[in-house]
């Protein structure tokens, strides 16, 4: 009888019938072996066809060597080196092969870890925490993360703004190496359009103020090529411990309350874990390693962003998305803004005219108490020289009378 007919079979005396194991066993002349193994299947037995051996099979191991040196090595190179061993067979026999073996040995190879001197290489990223943060008017904004990991220590340090524009990239840089306490010797950057410029001949190249501030750190840069994450898979992992470890169950009220949350977070909690790769404290790690970084300058580099530009009439300056308002003496006239992470300055010819606190809300109006004043002040004085409702005070004329009187 056919395997699929006697587990037909047994399953309707067992269950319609409701015949014991033993007694299908007597009626079918089977063992109870063979009727335990039946019952306890949930689905016909299939026939499955043995694989004929393969003129592959015996060049398995020879395979696996060559991939376990380079995962990505093309068949035709493969098939060749295997030509020296005897294999005789075609190209699409070992591409099937090598399509259903290689990703172990890519995801093998992706999992490696590379080993760094201490105070050698800071891997750096921008991070999409995903939080929204309140702005004002009832509006809220995503807040991106700057984020510089330390592969040998496995400290990190994070910056946090509303954009990812250059000035943003500087300042965060900046301020991250101050809170891990000093320069490595190179930092890895991935191929960020707000950290490298267009790609030039095939080569990038690091915004000009990018640059500038990794020479006055006395570090040099590593730009990875596109599809490369692997090359800093320290601060990808980081960002990974950020969002599970940190961002749940928390709620922040504004920007710099999500950077006070998580600069205590990181050295009460994250300072605290244990690396599996070292066995180390991450907090007694970094204070090693921090022995090793070279020290941020004294003073720091100005990493904010500095441009000219002129003043509307209506007494505004437009700078990312807000309008910051100027003295009613410049409306008009060209000025110099240096925008930083927190603050809008507004210069002319060096002096400072202003400091605005620097806002996040689209299409703000950022007004001056001072400056409102003057230019209602300004406003209404036009308005009535124009209407010609002005006073000219009368003026005793014997005051010079007398005067004259008195030269004579």
């Amino acid at each position: 009888m056919h395997q699929v007919e006697d587990w037909a079979e047994v399953r309707r005396l067992h269950e319609r019938e409701g015949l014991s194991q033993a007694a299908i066993a007597r009626r079918l002349g089977m063992s109870r072996n063979t009727v335990a193994r039946l019952l306890a299947l949930s689905e016909p037995p299939r026939y499955v066809r043995q694989p004929k051996g393969s003129m592959l099979a015996p060049f398995a191991g020879a395979i696996a060597a060559m991939l376990d040196v380079d995962p990505k090595a093309p068949a035709p190179v493969i098939r060749e080196r295997l030509r020296s061993d005897g294999y005789r067979g075609g190209i699409t026999i070992l591409k099937d092969h090598l399509q259903a073996v290689r990703p172990a040995f890519l995801a093998a190879r992706s999992f490696q870890r590379t080993t760094y001197r201490v105070g050698e290489i800071g891997q750096v990223d921008w991070w999409h925490t995903g939080a929204q943060i309140p702005v004002g008017g009832g509006r809220t904004r995503e807040a991106f993360g700057l984020v510089i990991s330390l592969p040998h220590s496995g400290a990190h340090a994070a910056v946090f703004s509303f954009t990812r524009t250059v000035a943003d990239a500087t300042a965060g840089i900046l301020a991250c190496l101050e809170r891990l306490g000093g320069v490595p010797e190179a930092l890895v950057f991935d191929n960020d359009a707000s950290i490298v410029a267009a790609r030039e001949h095939g080569r990038a190249r690091l915004h000009r103020e990018i640059a500038s501030l990794l020479g006055a750190l006395s570090s040099r840069a590593i730009v990875l090529r596109p599809r490369r994450p692997t090359s800093k898979g320290q601060v990808e992992r980081t960002i990974g411990y950020l969002e599970t470890s940190f961002l749940p169950l928390r709620t922040f009220a504004s920007l710099d309350d999500l950077q006070a949350q998580h600069d205590e977070w990181a050295a009460r909690i994250a300072a605290a874990r244990t690396l599996r790769r070292t066995g180390a404290r991450v907090g007694d790690a970094a204070a090693v390693e921090r022995g090793f970084l070279r020290a941020l300058p004294d003073p720091r580099p100005d990493v904010a962003l500095h441009f000219e530009t002129r003043a509307s009439i209506d007494g505004f300056v437009r700078v990312d998305t807000a309008d910051y308002s100027v003295p009613p003496a410049y409306v008009g006239r060209r000025v110099s803004v240096r925008l930083s992470a927190r603050q809008v300055e507004i210069f002319s010819e060096g002096a400072s005219l202003y400091v605005h606190r620097r806002s996040f809300l689209p299409a703000d109006v950022v007004l001056a108490p001072a400056h409102g004043r003057a230019t209602r002040l300004a406003r209404e004085a036009r308005d009535r020289l124009e209407r010609g409702d002005h006073e000219i005070p009368s003026i005793d004329l014997s005051r010079y009378d007398a005067l004259v009187g008195a030269l004579r």
